[in-house]
């Protein structure tokens, strides 16, 4: 059937074009309608409708087609089935009359699997462990920045933790930042005053007290300065009498005066006495 609208579909669409160029040739079956407009009316609609009717019975045809020769899904199921069936069959029968080597872990000889109660614990935590994700470090750039920073500050240099944010602050770290790299840089604040106790003392004469106060200017504890005025090596009557010489070498004073002085800078009396005497007053 649909190859008779087929038929009549091109034979609609050769009359029409006909019928545009010459209508006359219809004349004899259109008579008073002969014209272009008439044939294009009449021979447009019949394409129209004969390509619909083709249409509709390719579909109705493919779908009479497909029920023919589809297999309805019930038995391909069943099918399938079957054949799993007889698959599976030789396989239970050989694991059925075949003796188990492996005693640890006992097979089911009607299906040939691991019974569920084979599985335990042991089994099951590598896997749990493997899902784990790794640990992440929290750590941002600039927080490293600033401990990589802070330590090697530390290899050159004596600082106070104060004065290690203070310097990192200086380098422009933030100061959330700075006190992050001197937080985790693993200095020892005493021996970092000890550190530059000894510094200051190979440079400049000092008293105990003033060594103390000059180390908390540098932003160590109270009890930090102390250890490390302490822990100096310092001979604070050496240090006094370096002190009297330092002050010789620029001014004159008497052995009361001089001895005044020594004490304003925090060295005892005898220390002081000390001093004034190593310079012959």
């Amino acid at each position: 059937m649909n190859s008779l609208f087929l038929i009549l579909f091109l034979a609609s669409i050769i009359s029409l074009i006909v019928g545009l160029i010459k209508p006359s040739a219809f004349s004899r079956i259109l008579k008073g309608q002969a014209t272009r407009k008439g044939t294009s009316i009449i021979f447009g609609i019949a394409t129209i409708a004969f390509f619909i009717l083709f249409g509709a019975t390719v579909d109705s045809s493919k779908l009479t087609n497909t029920n023919k020769t589809g297999t309805p899904p019930e038995e391909q199921q069943n099918t399938n089935n079957v054949t799993s069936t007889n698959t599976t069959t030789p396989t239970n029968q050989v694991n059925a009359t075949q003796p188990q080597t492996n005693t640890s872990q006992p097979k089911n000889s009607n299906t040939g699997t691991v019974p569920a109660t084979a599985n335990t614990n042991k089994s099951s935590t590598p896997t749990n462990t493997k899902s784990e994700p790794a640990p992440t470090s929290s750590e941002t750039t600039s927080q490293k920045n600033a401990v990589a920073q802070a330590k090697s500050y530390l290899s050159t240099a004596a600082f106070s933790h104060d004065g290690l944010v203070a310097q990192l602050e200086y380098e422009k770290f933030s100061h959330a930042d700075a006190v992050y790299g001197a937080d985790n840089s693993d200095a020892d604040w005493n021996a970092q005053a000890v550190k530059s106790a000894k510094s200051y003392l190979g440079n400049s004469a000092f008293s105990h007290d003033g060594l103390v106060d000059q180390l908390v200017y540098e932003k160590f504890t109270q009890a930090q300065a102390v250890h490390g005025a302490d822990n100096s090596g310092g001979d604070w009557n050496e240090q006094a009498a370096k002190s009297a010489k330092s002050y010789m070498d620029t001014s004159a004073f008497s052995r009361d005066s001089l001895i005044a002085q020594l004490k304003y800078s925090k060295f005892t009396q005898a220390q002081a006495e000390y001093g004034a005497n190593s310079v012959g007053l």
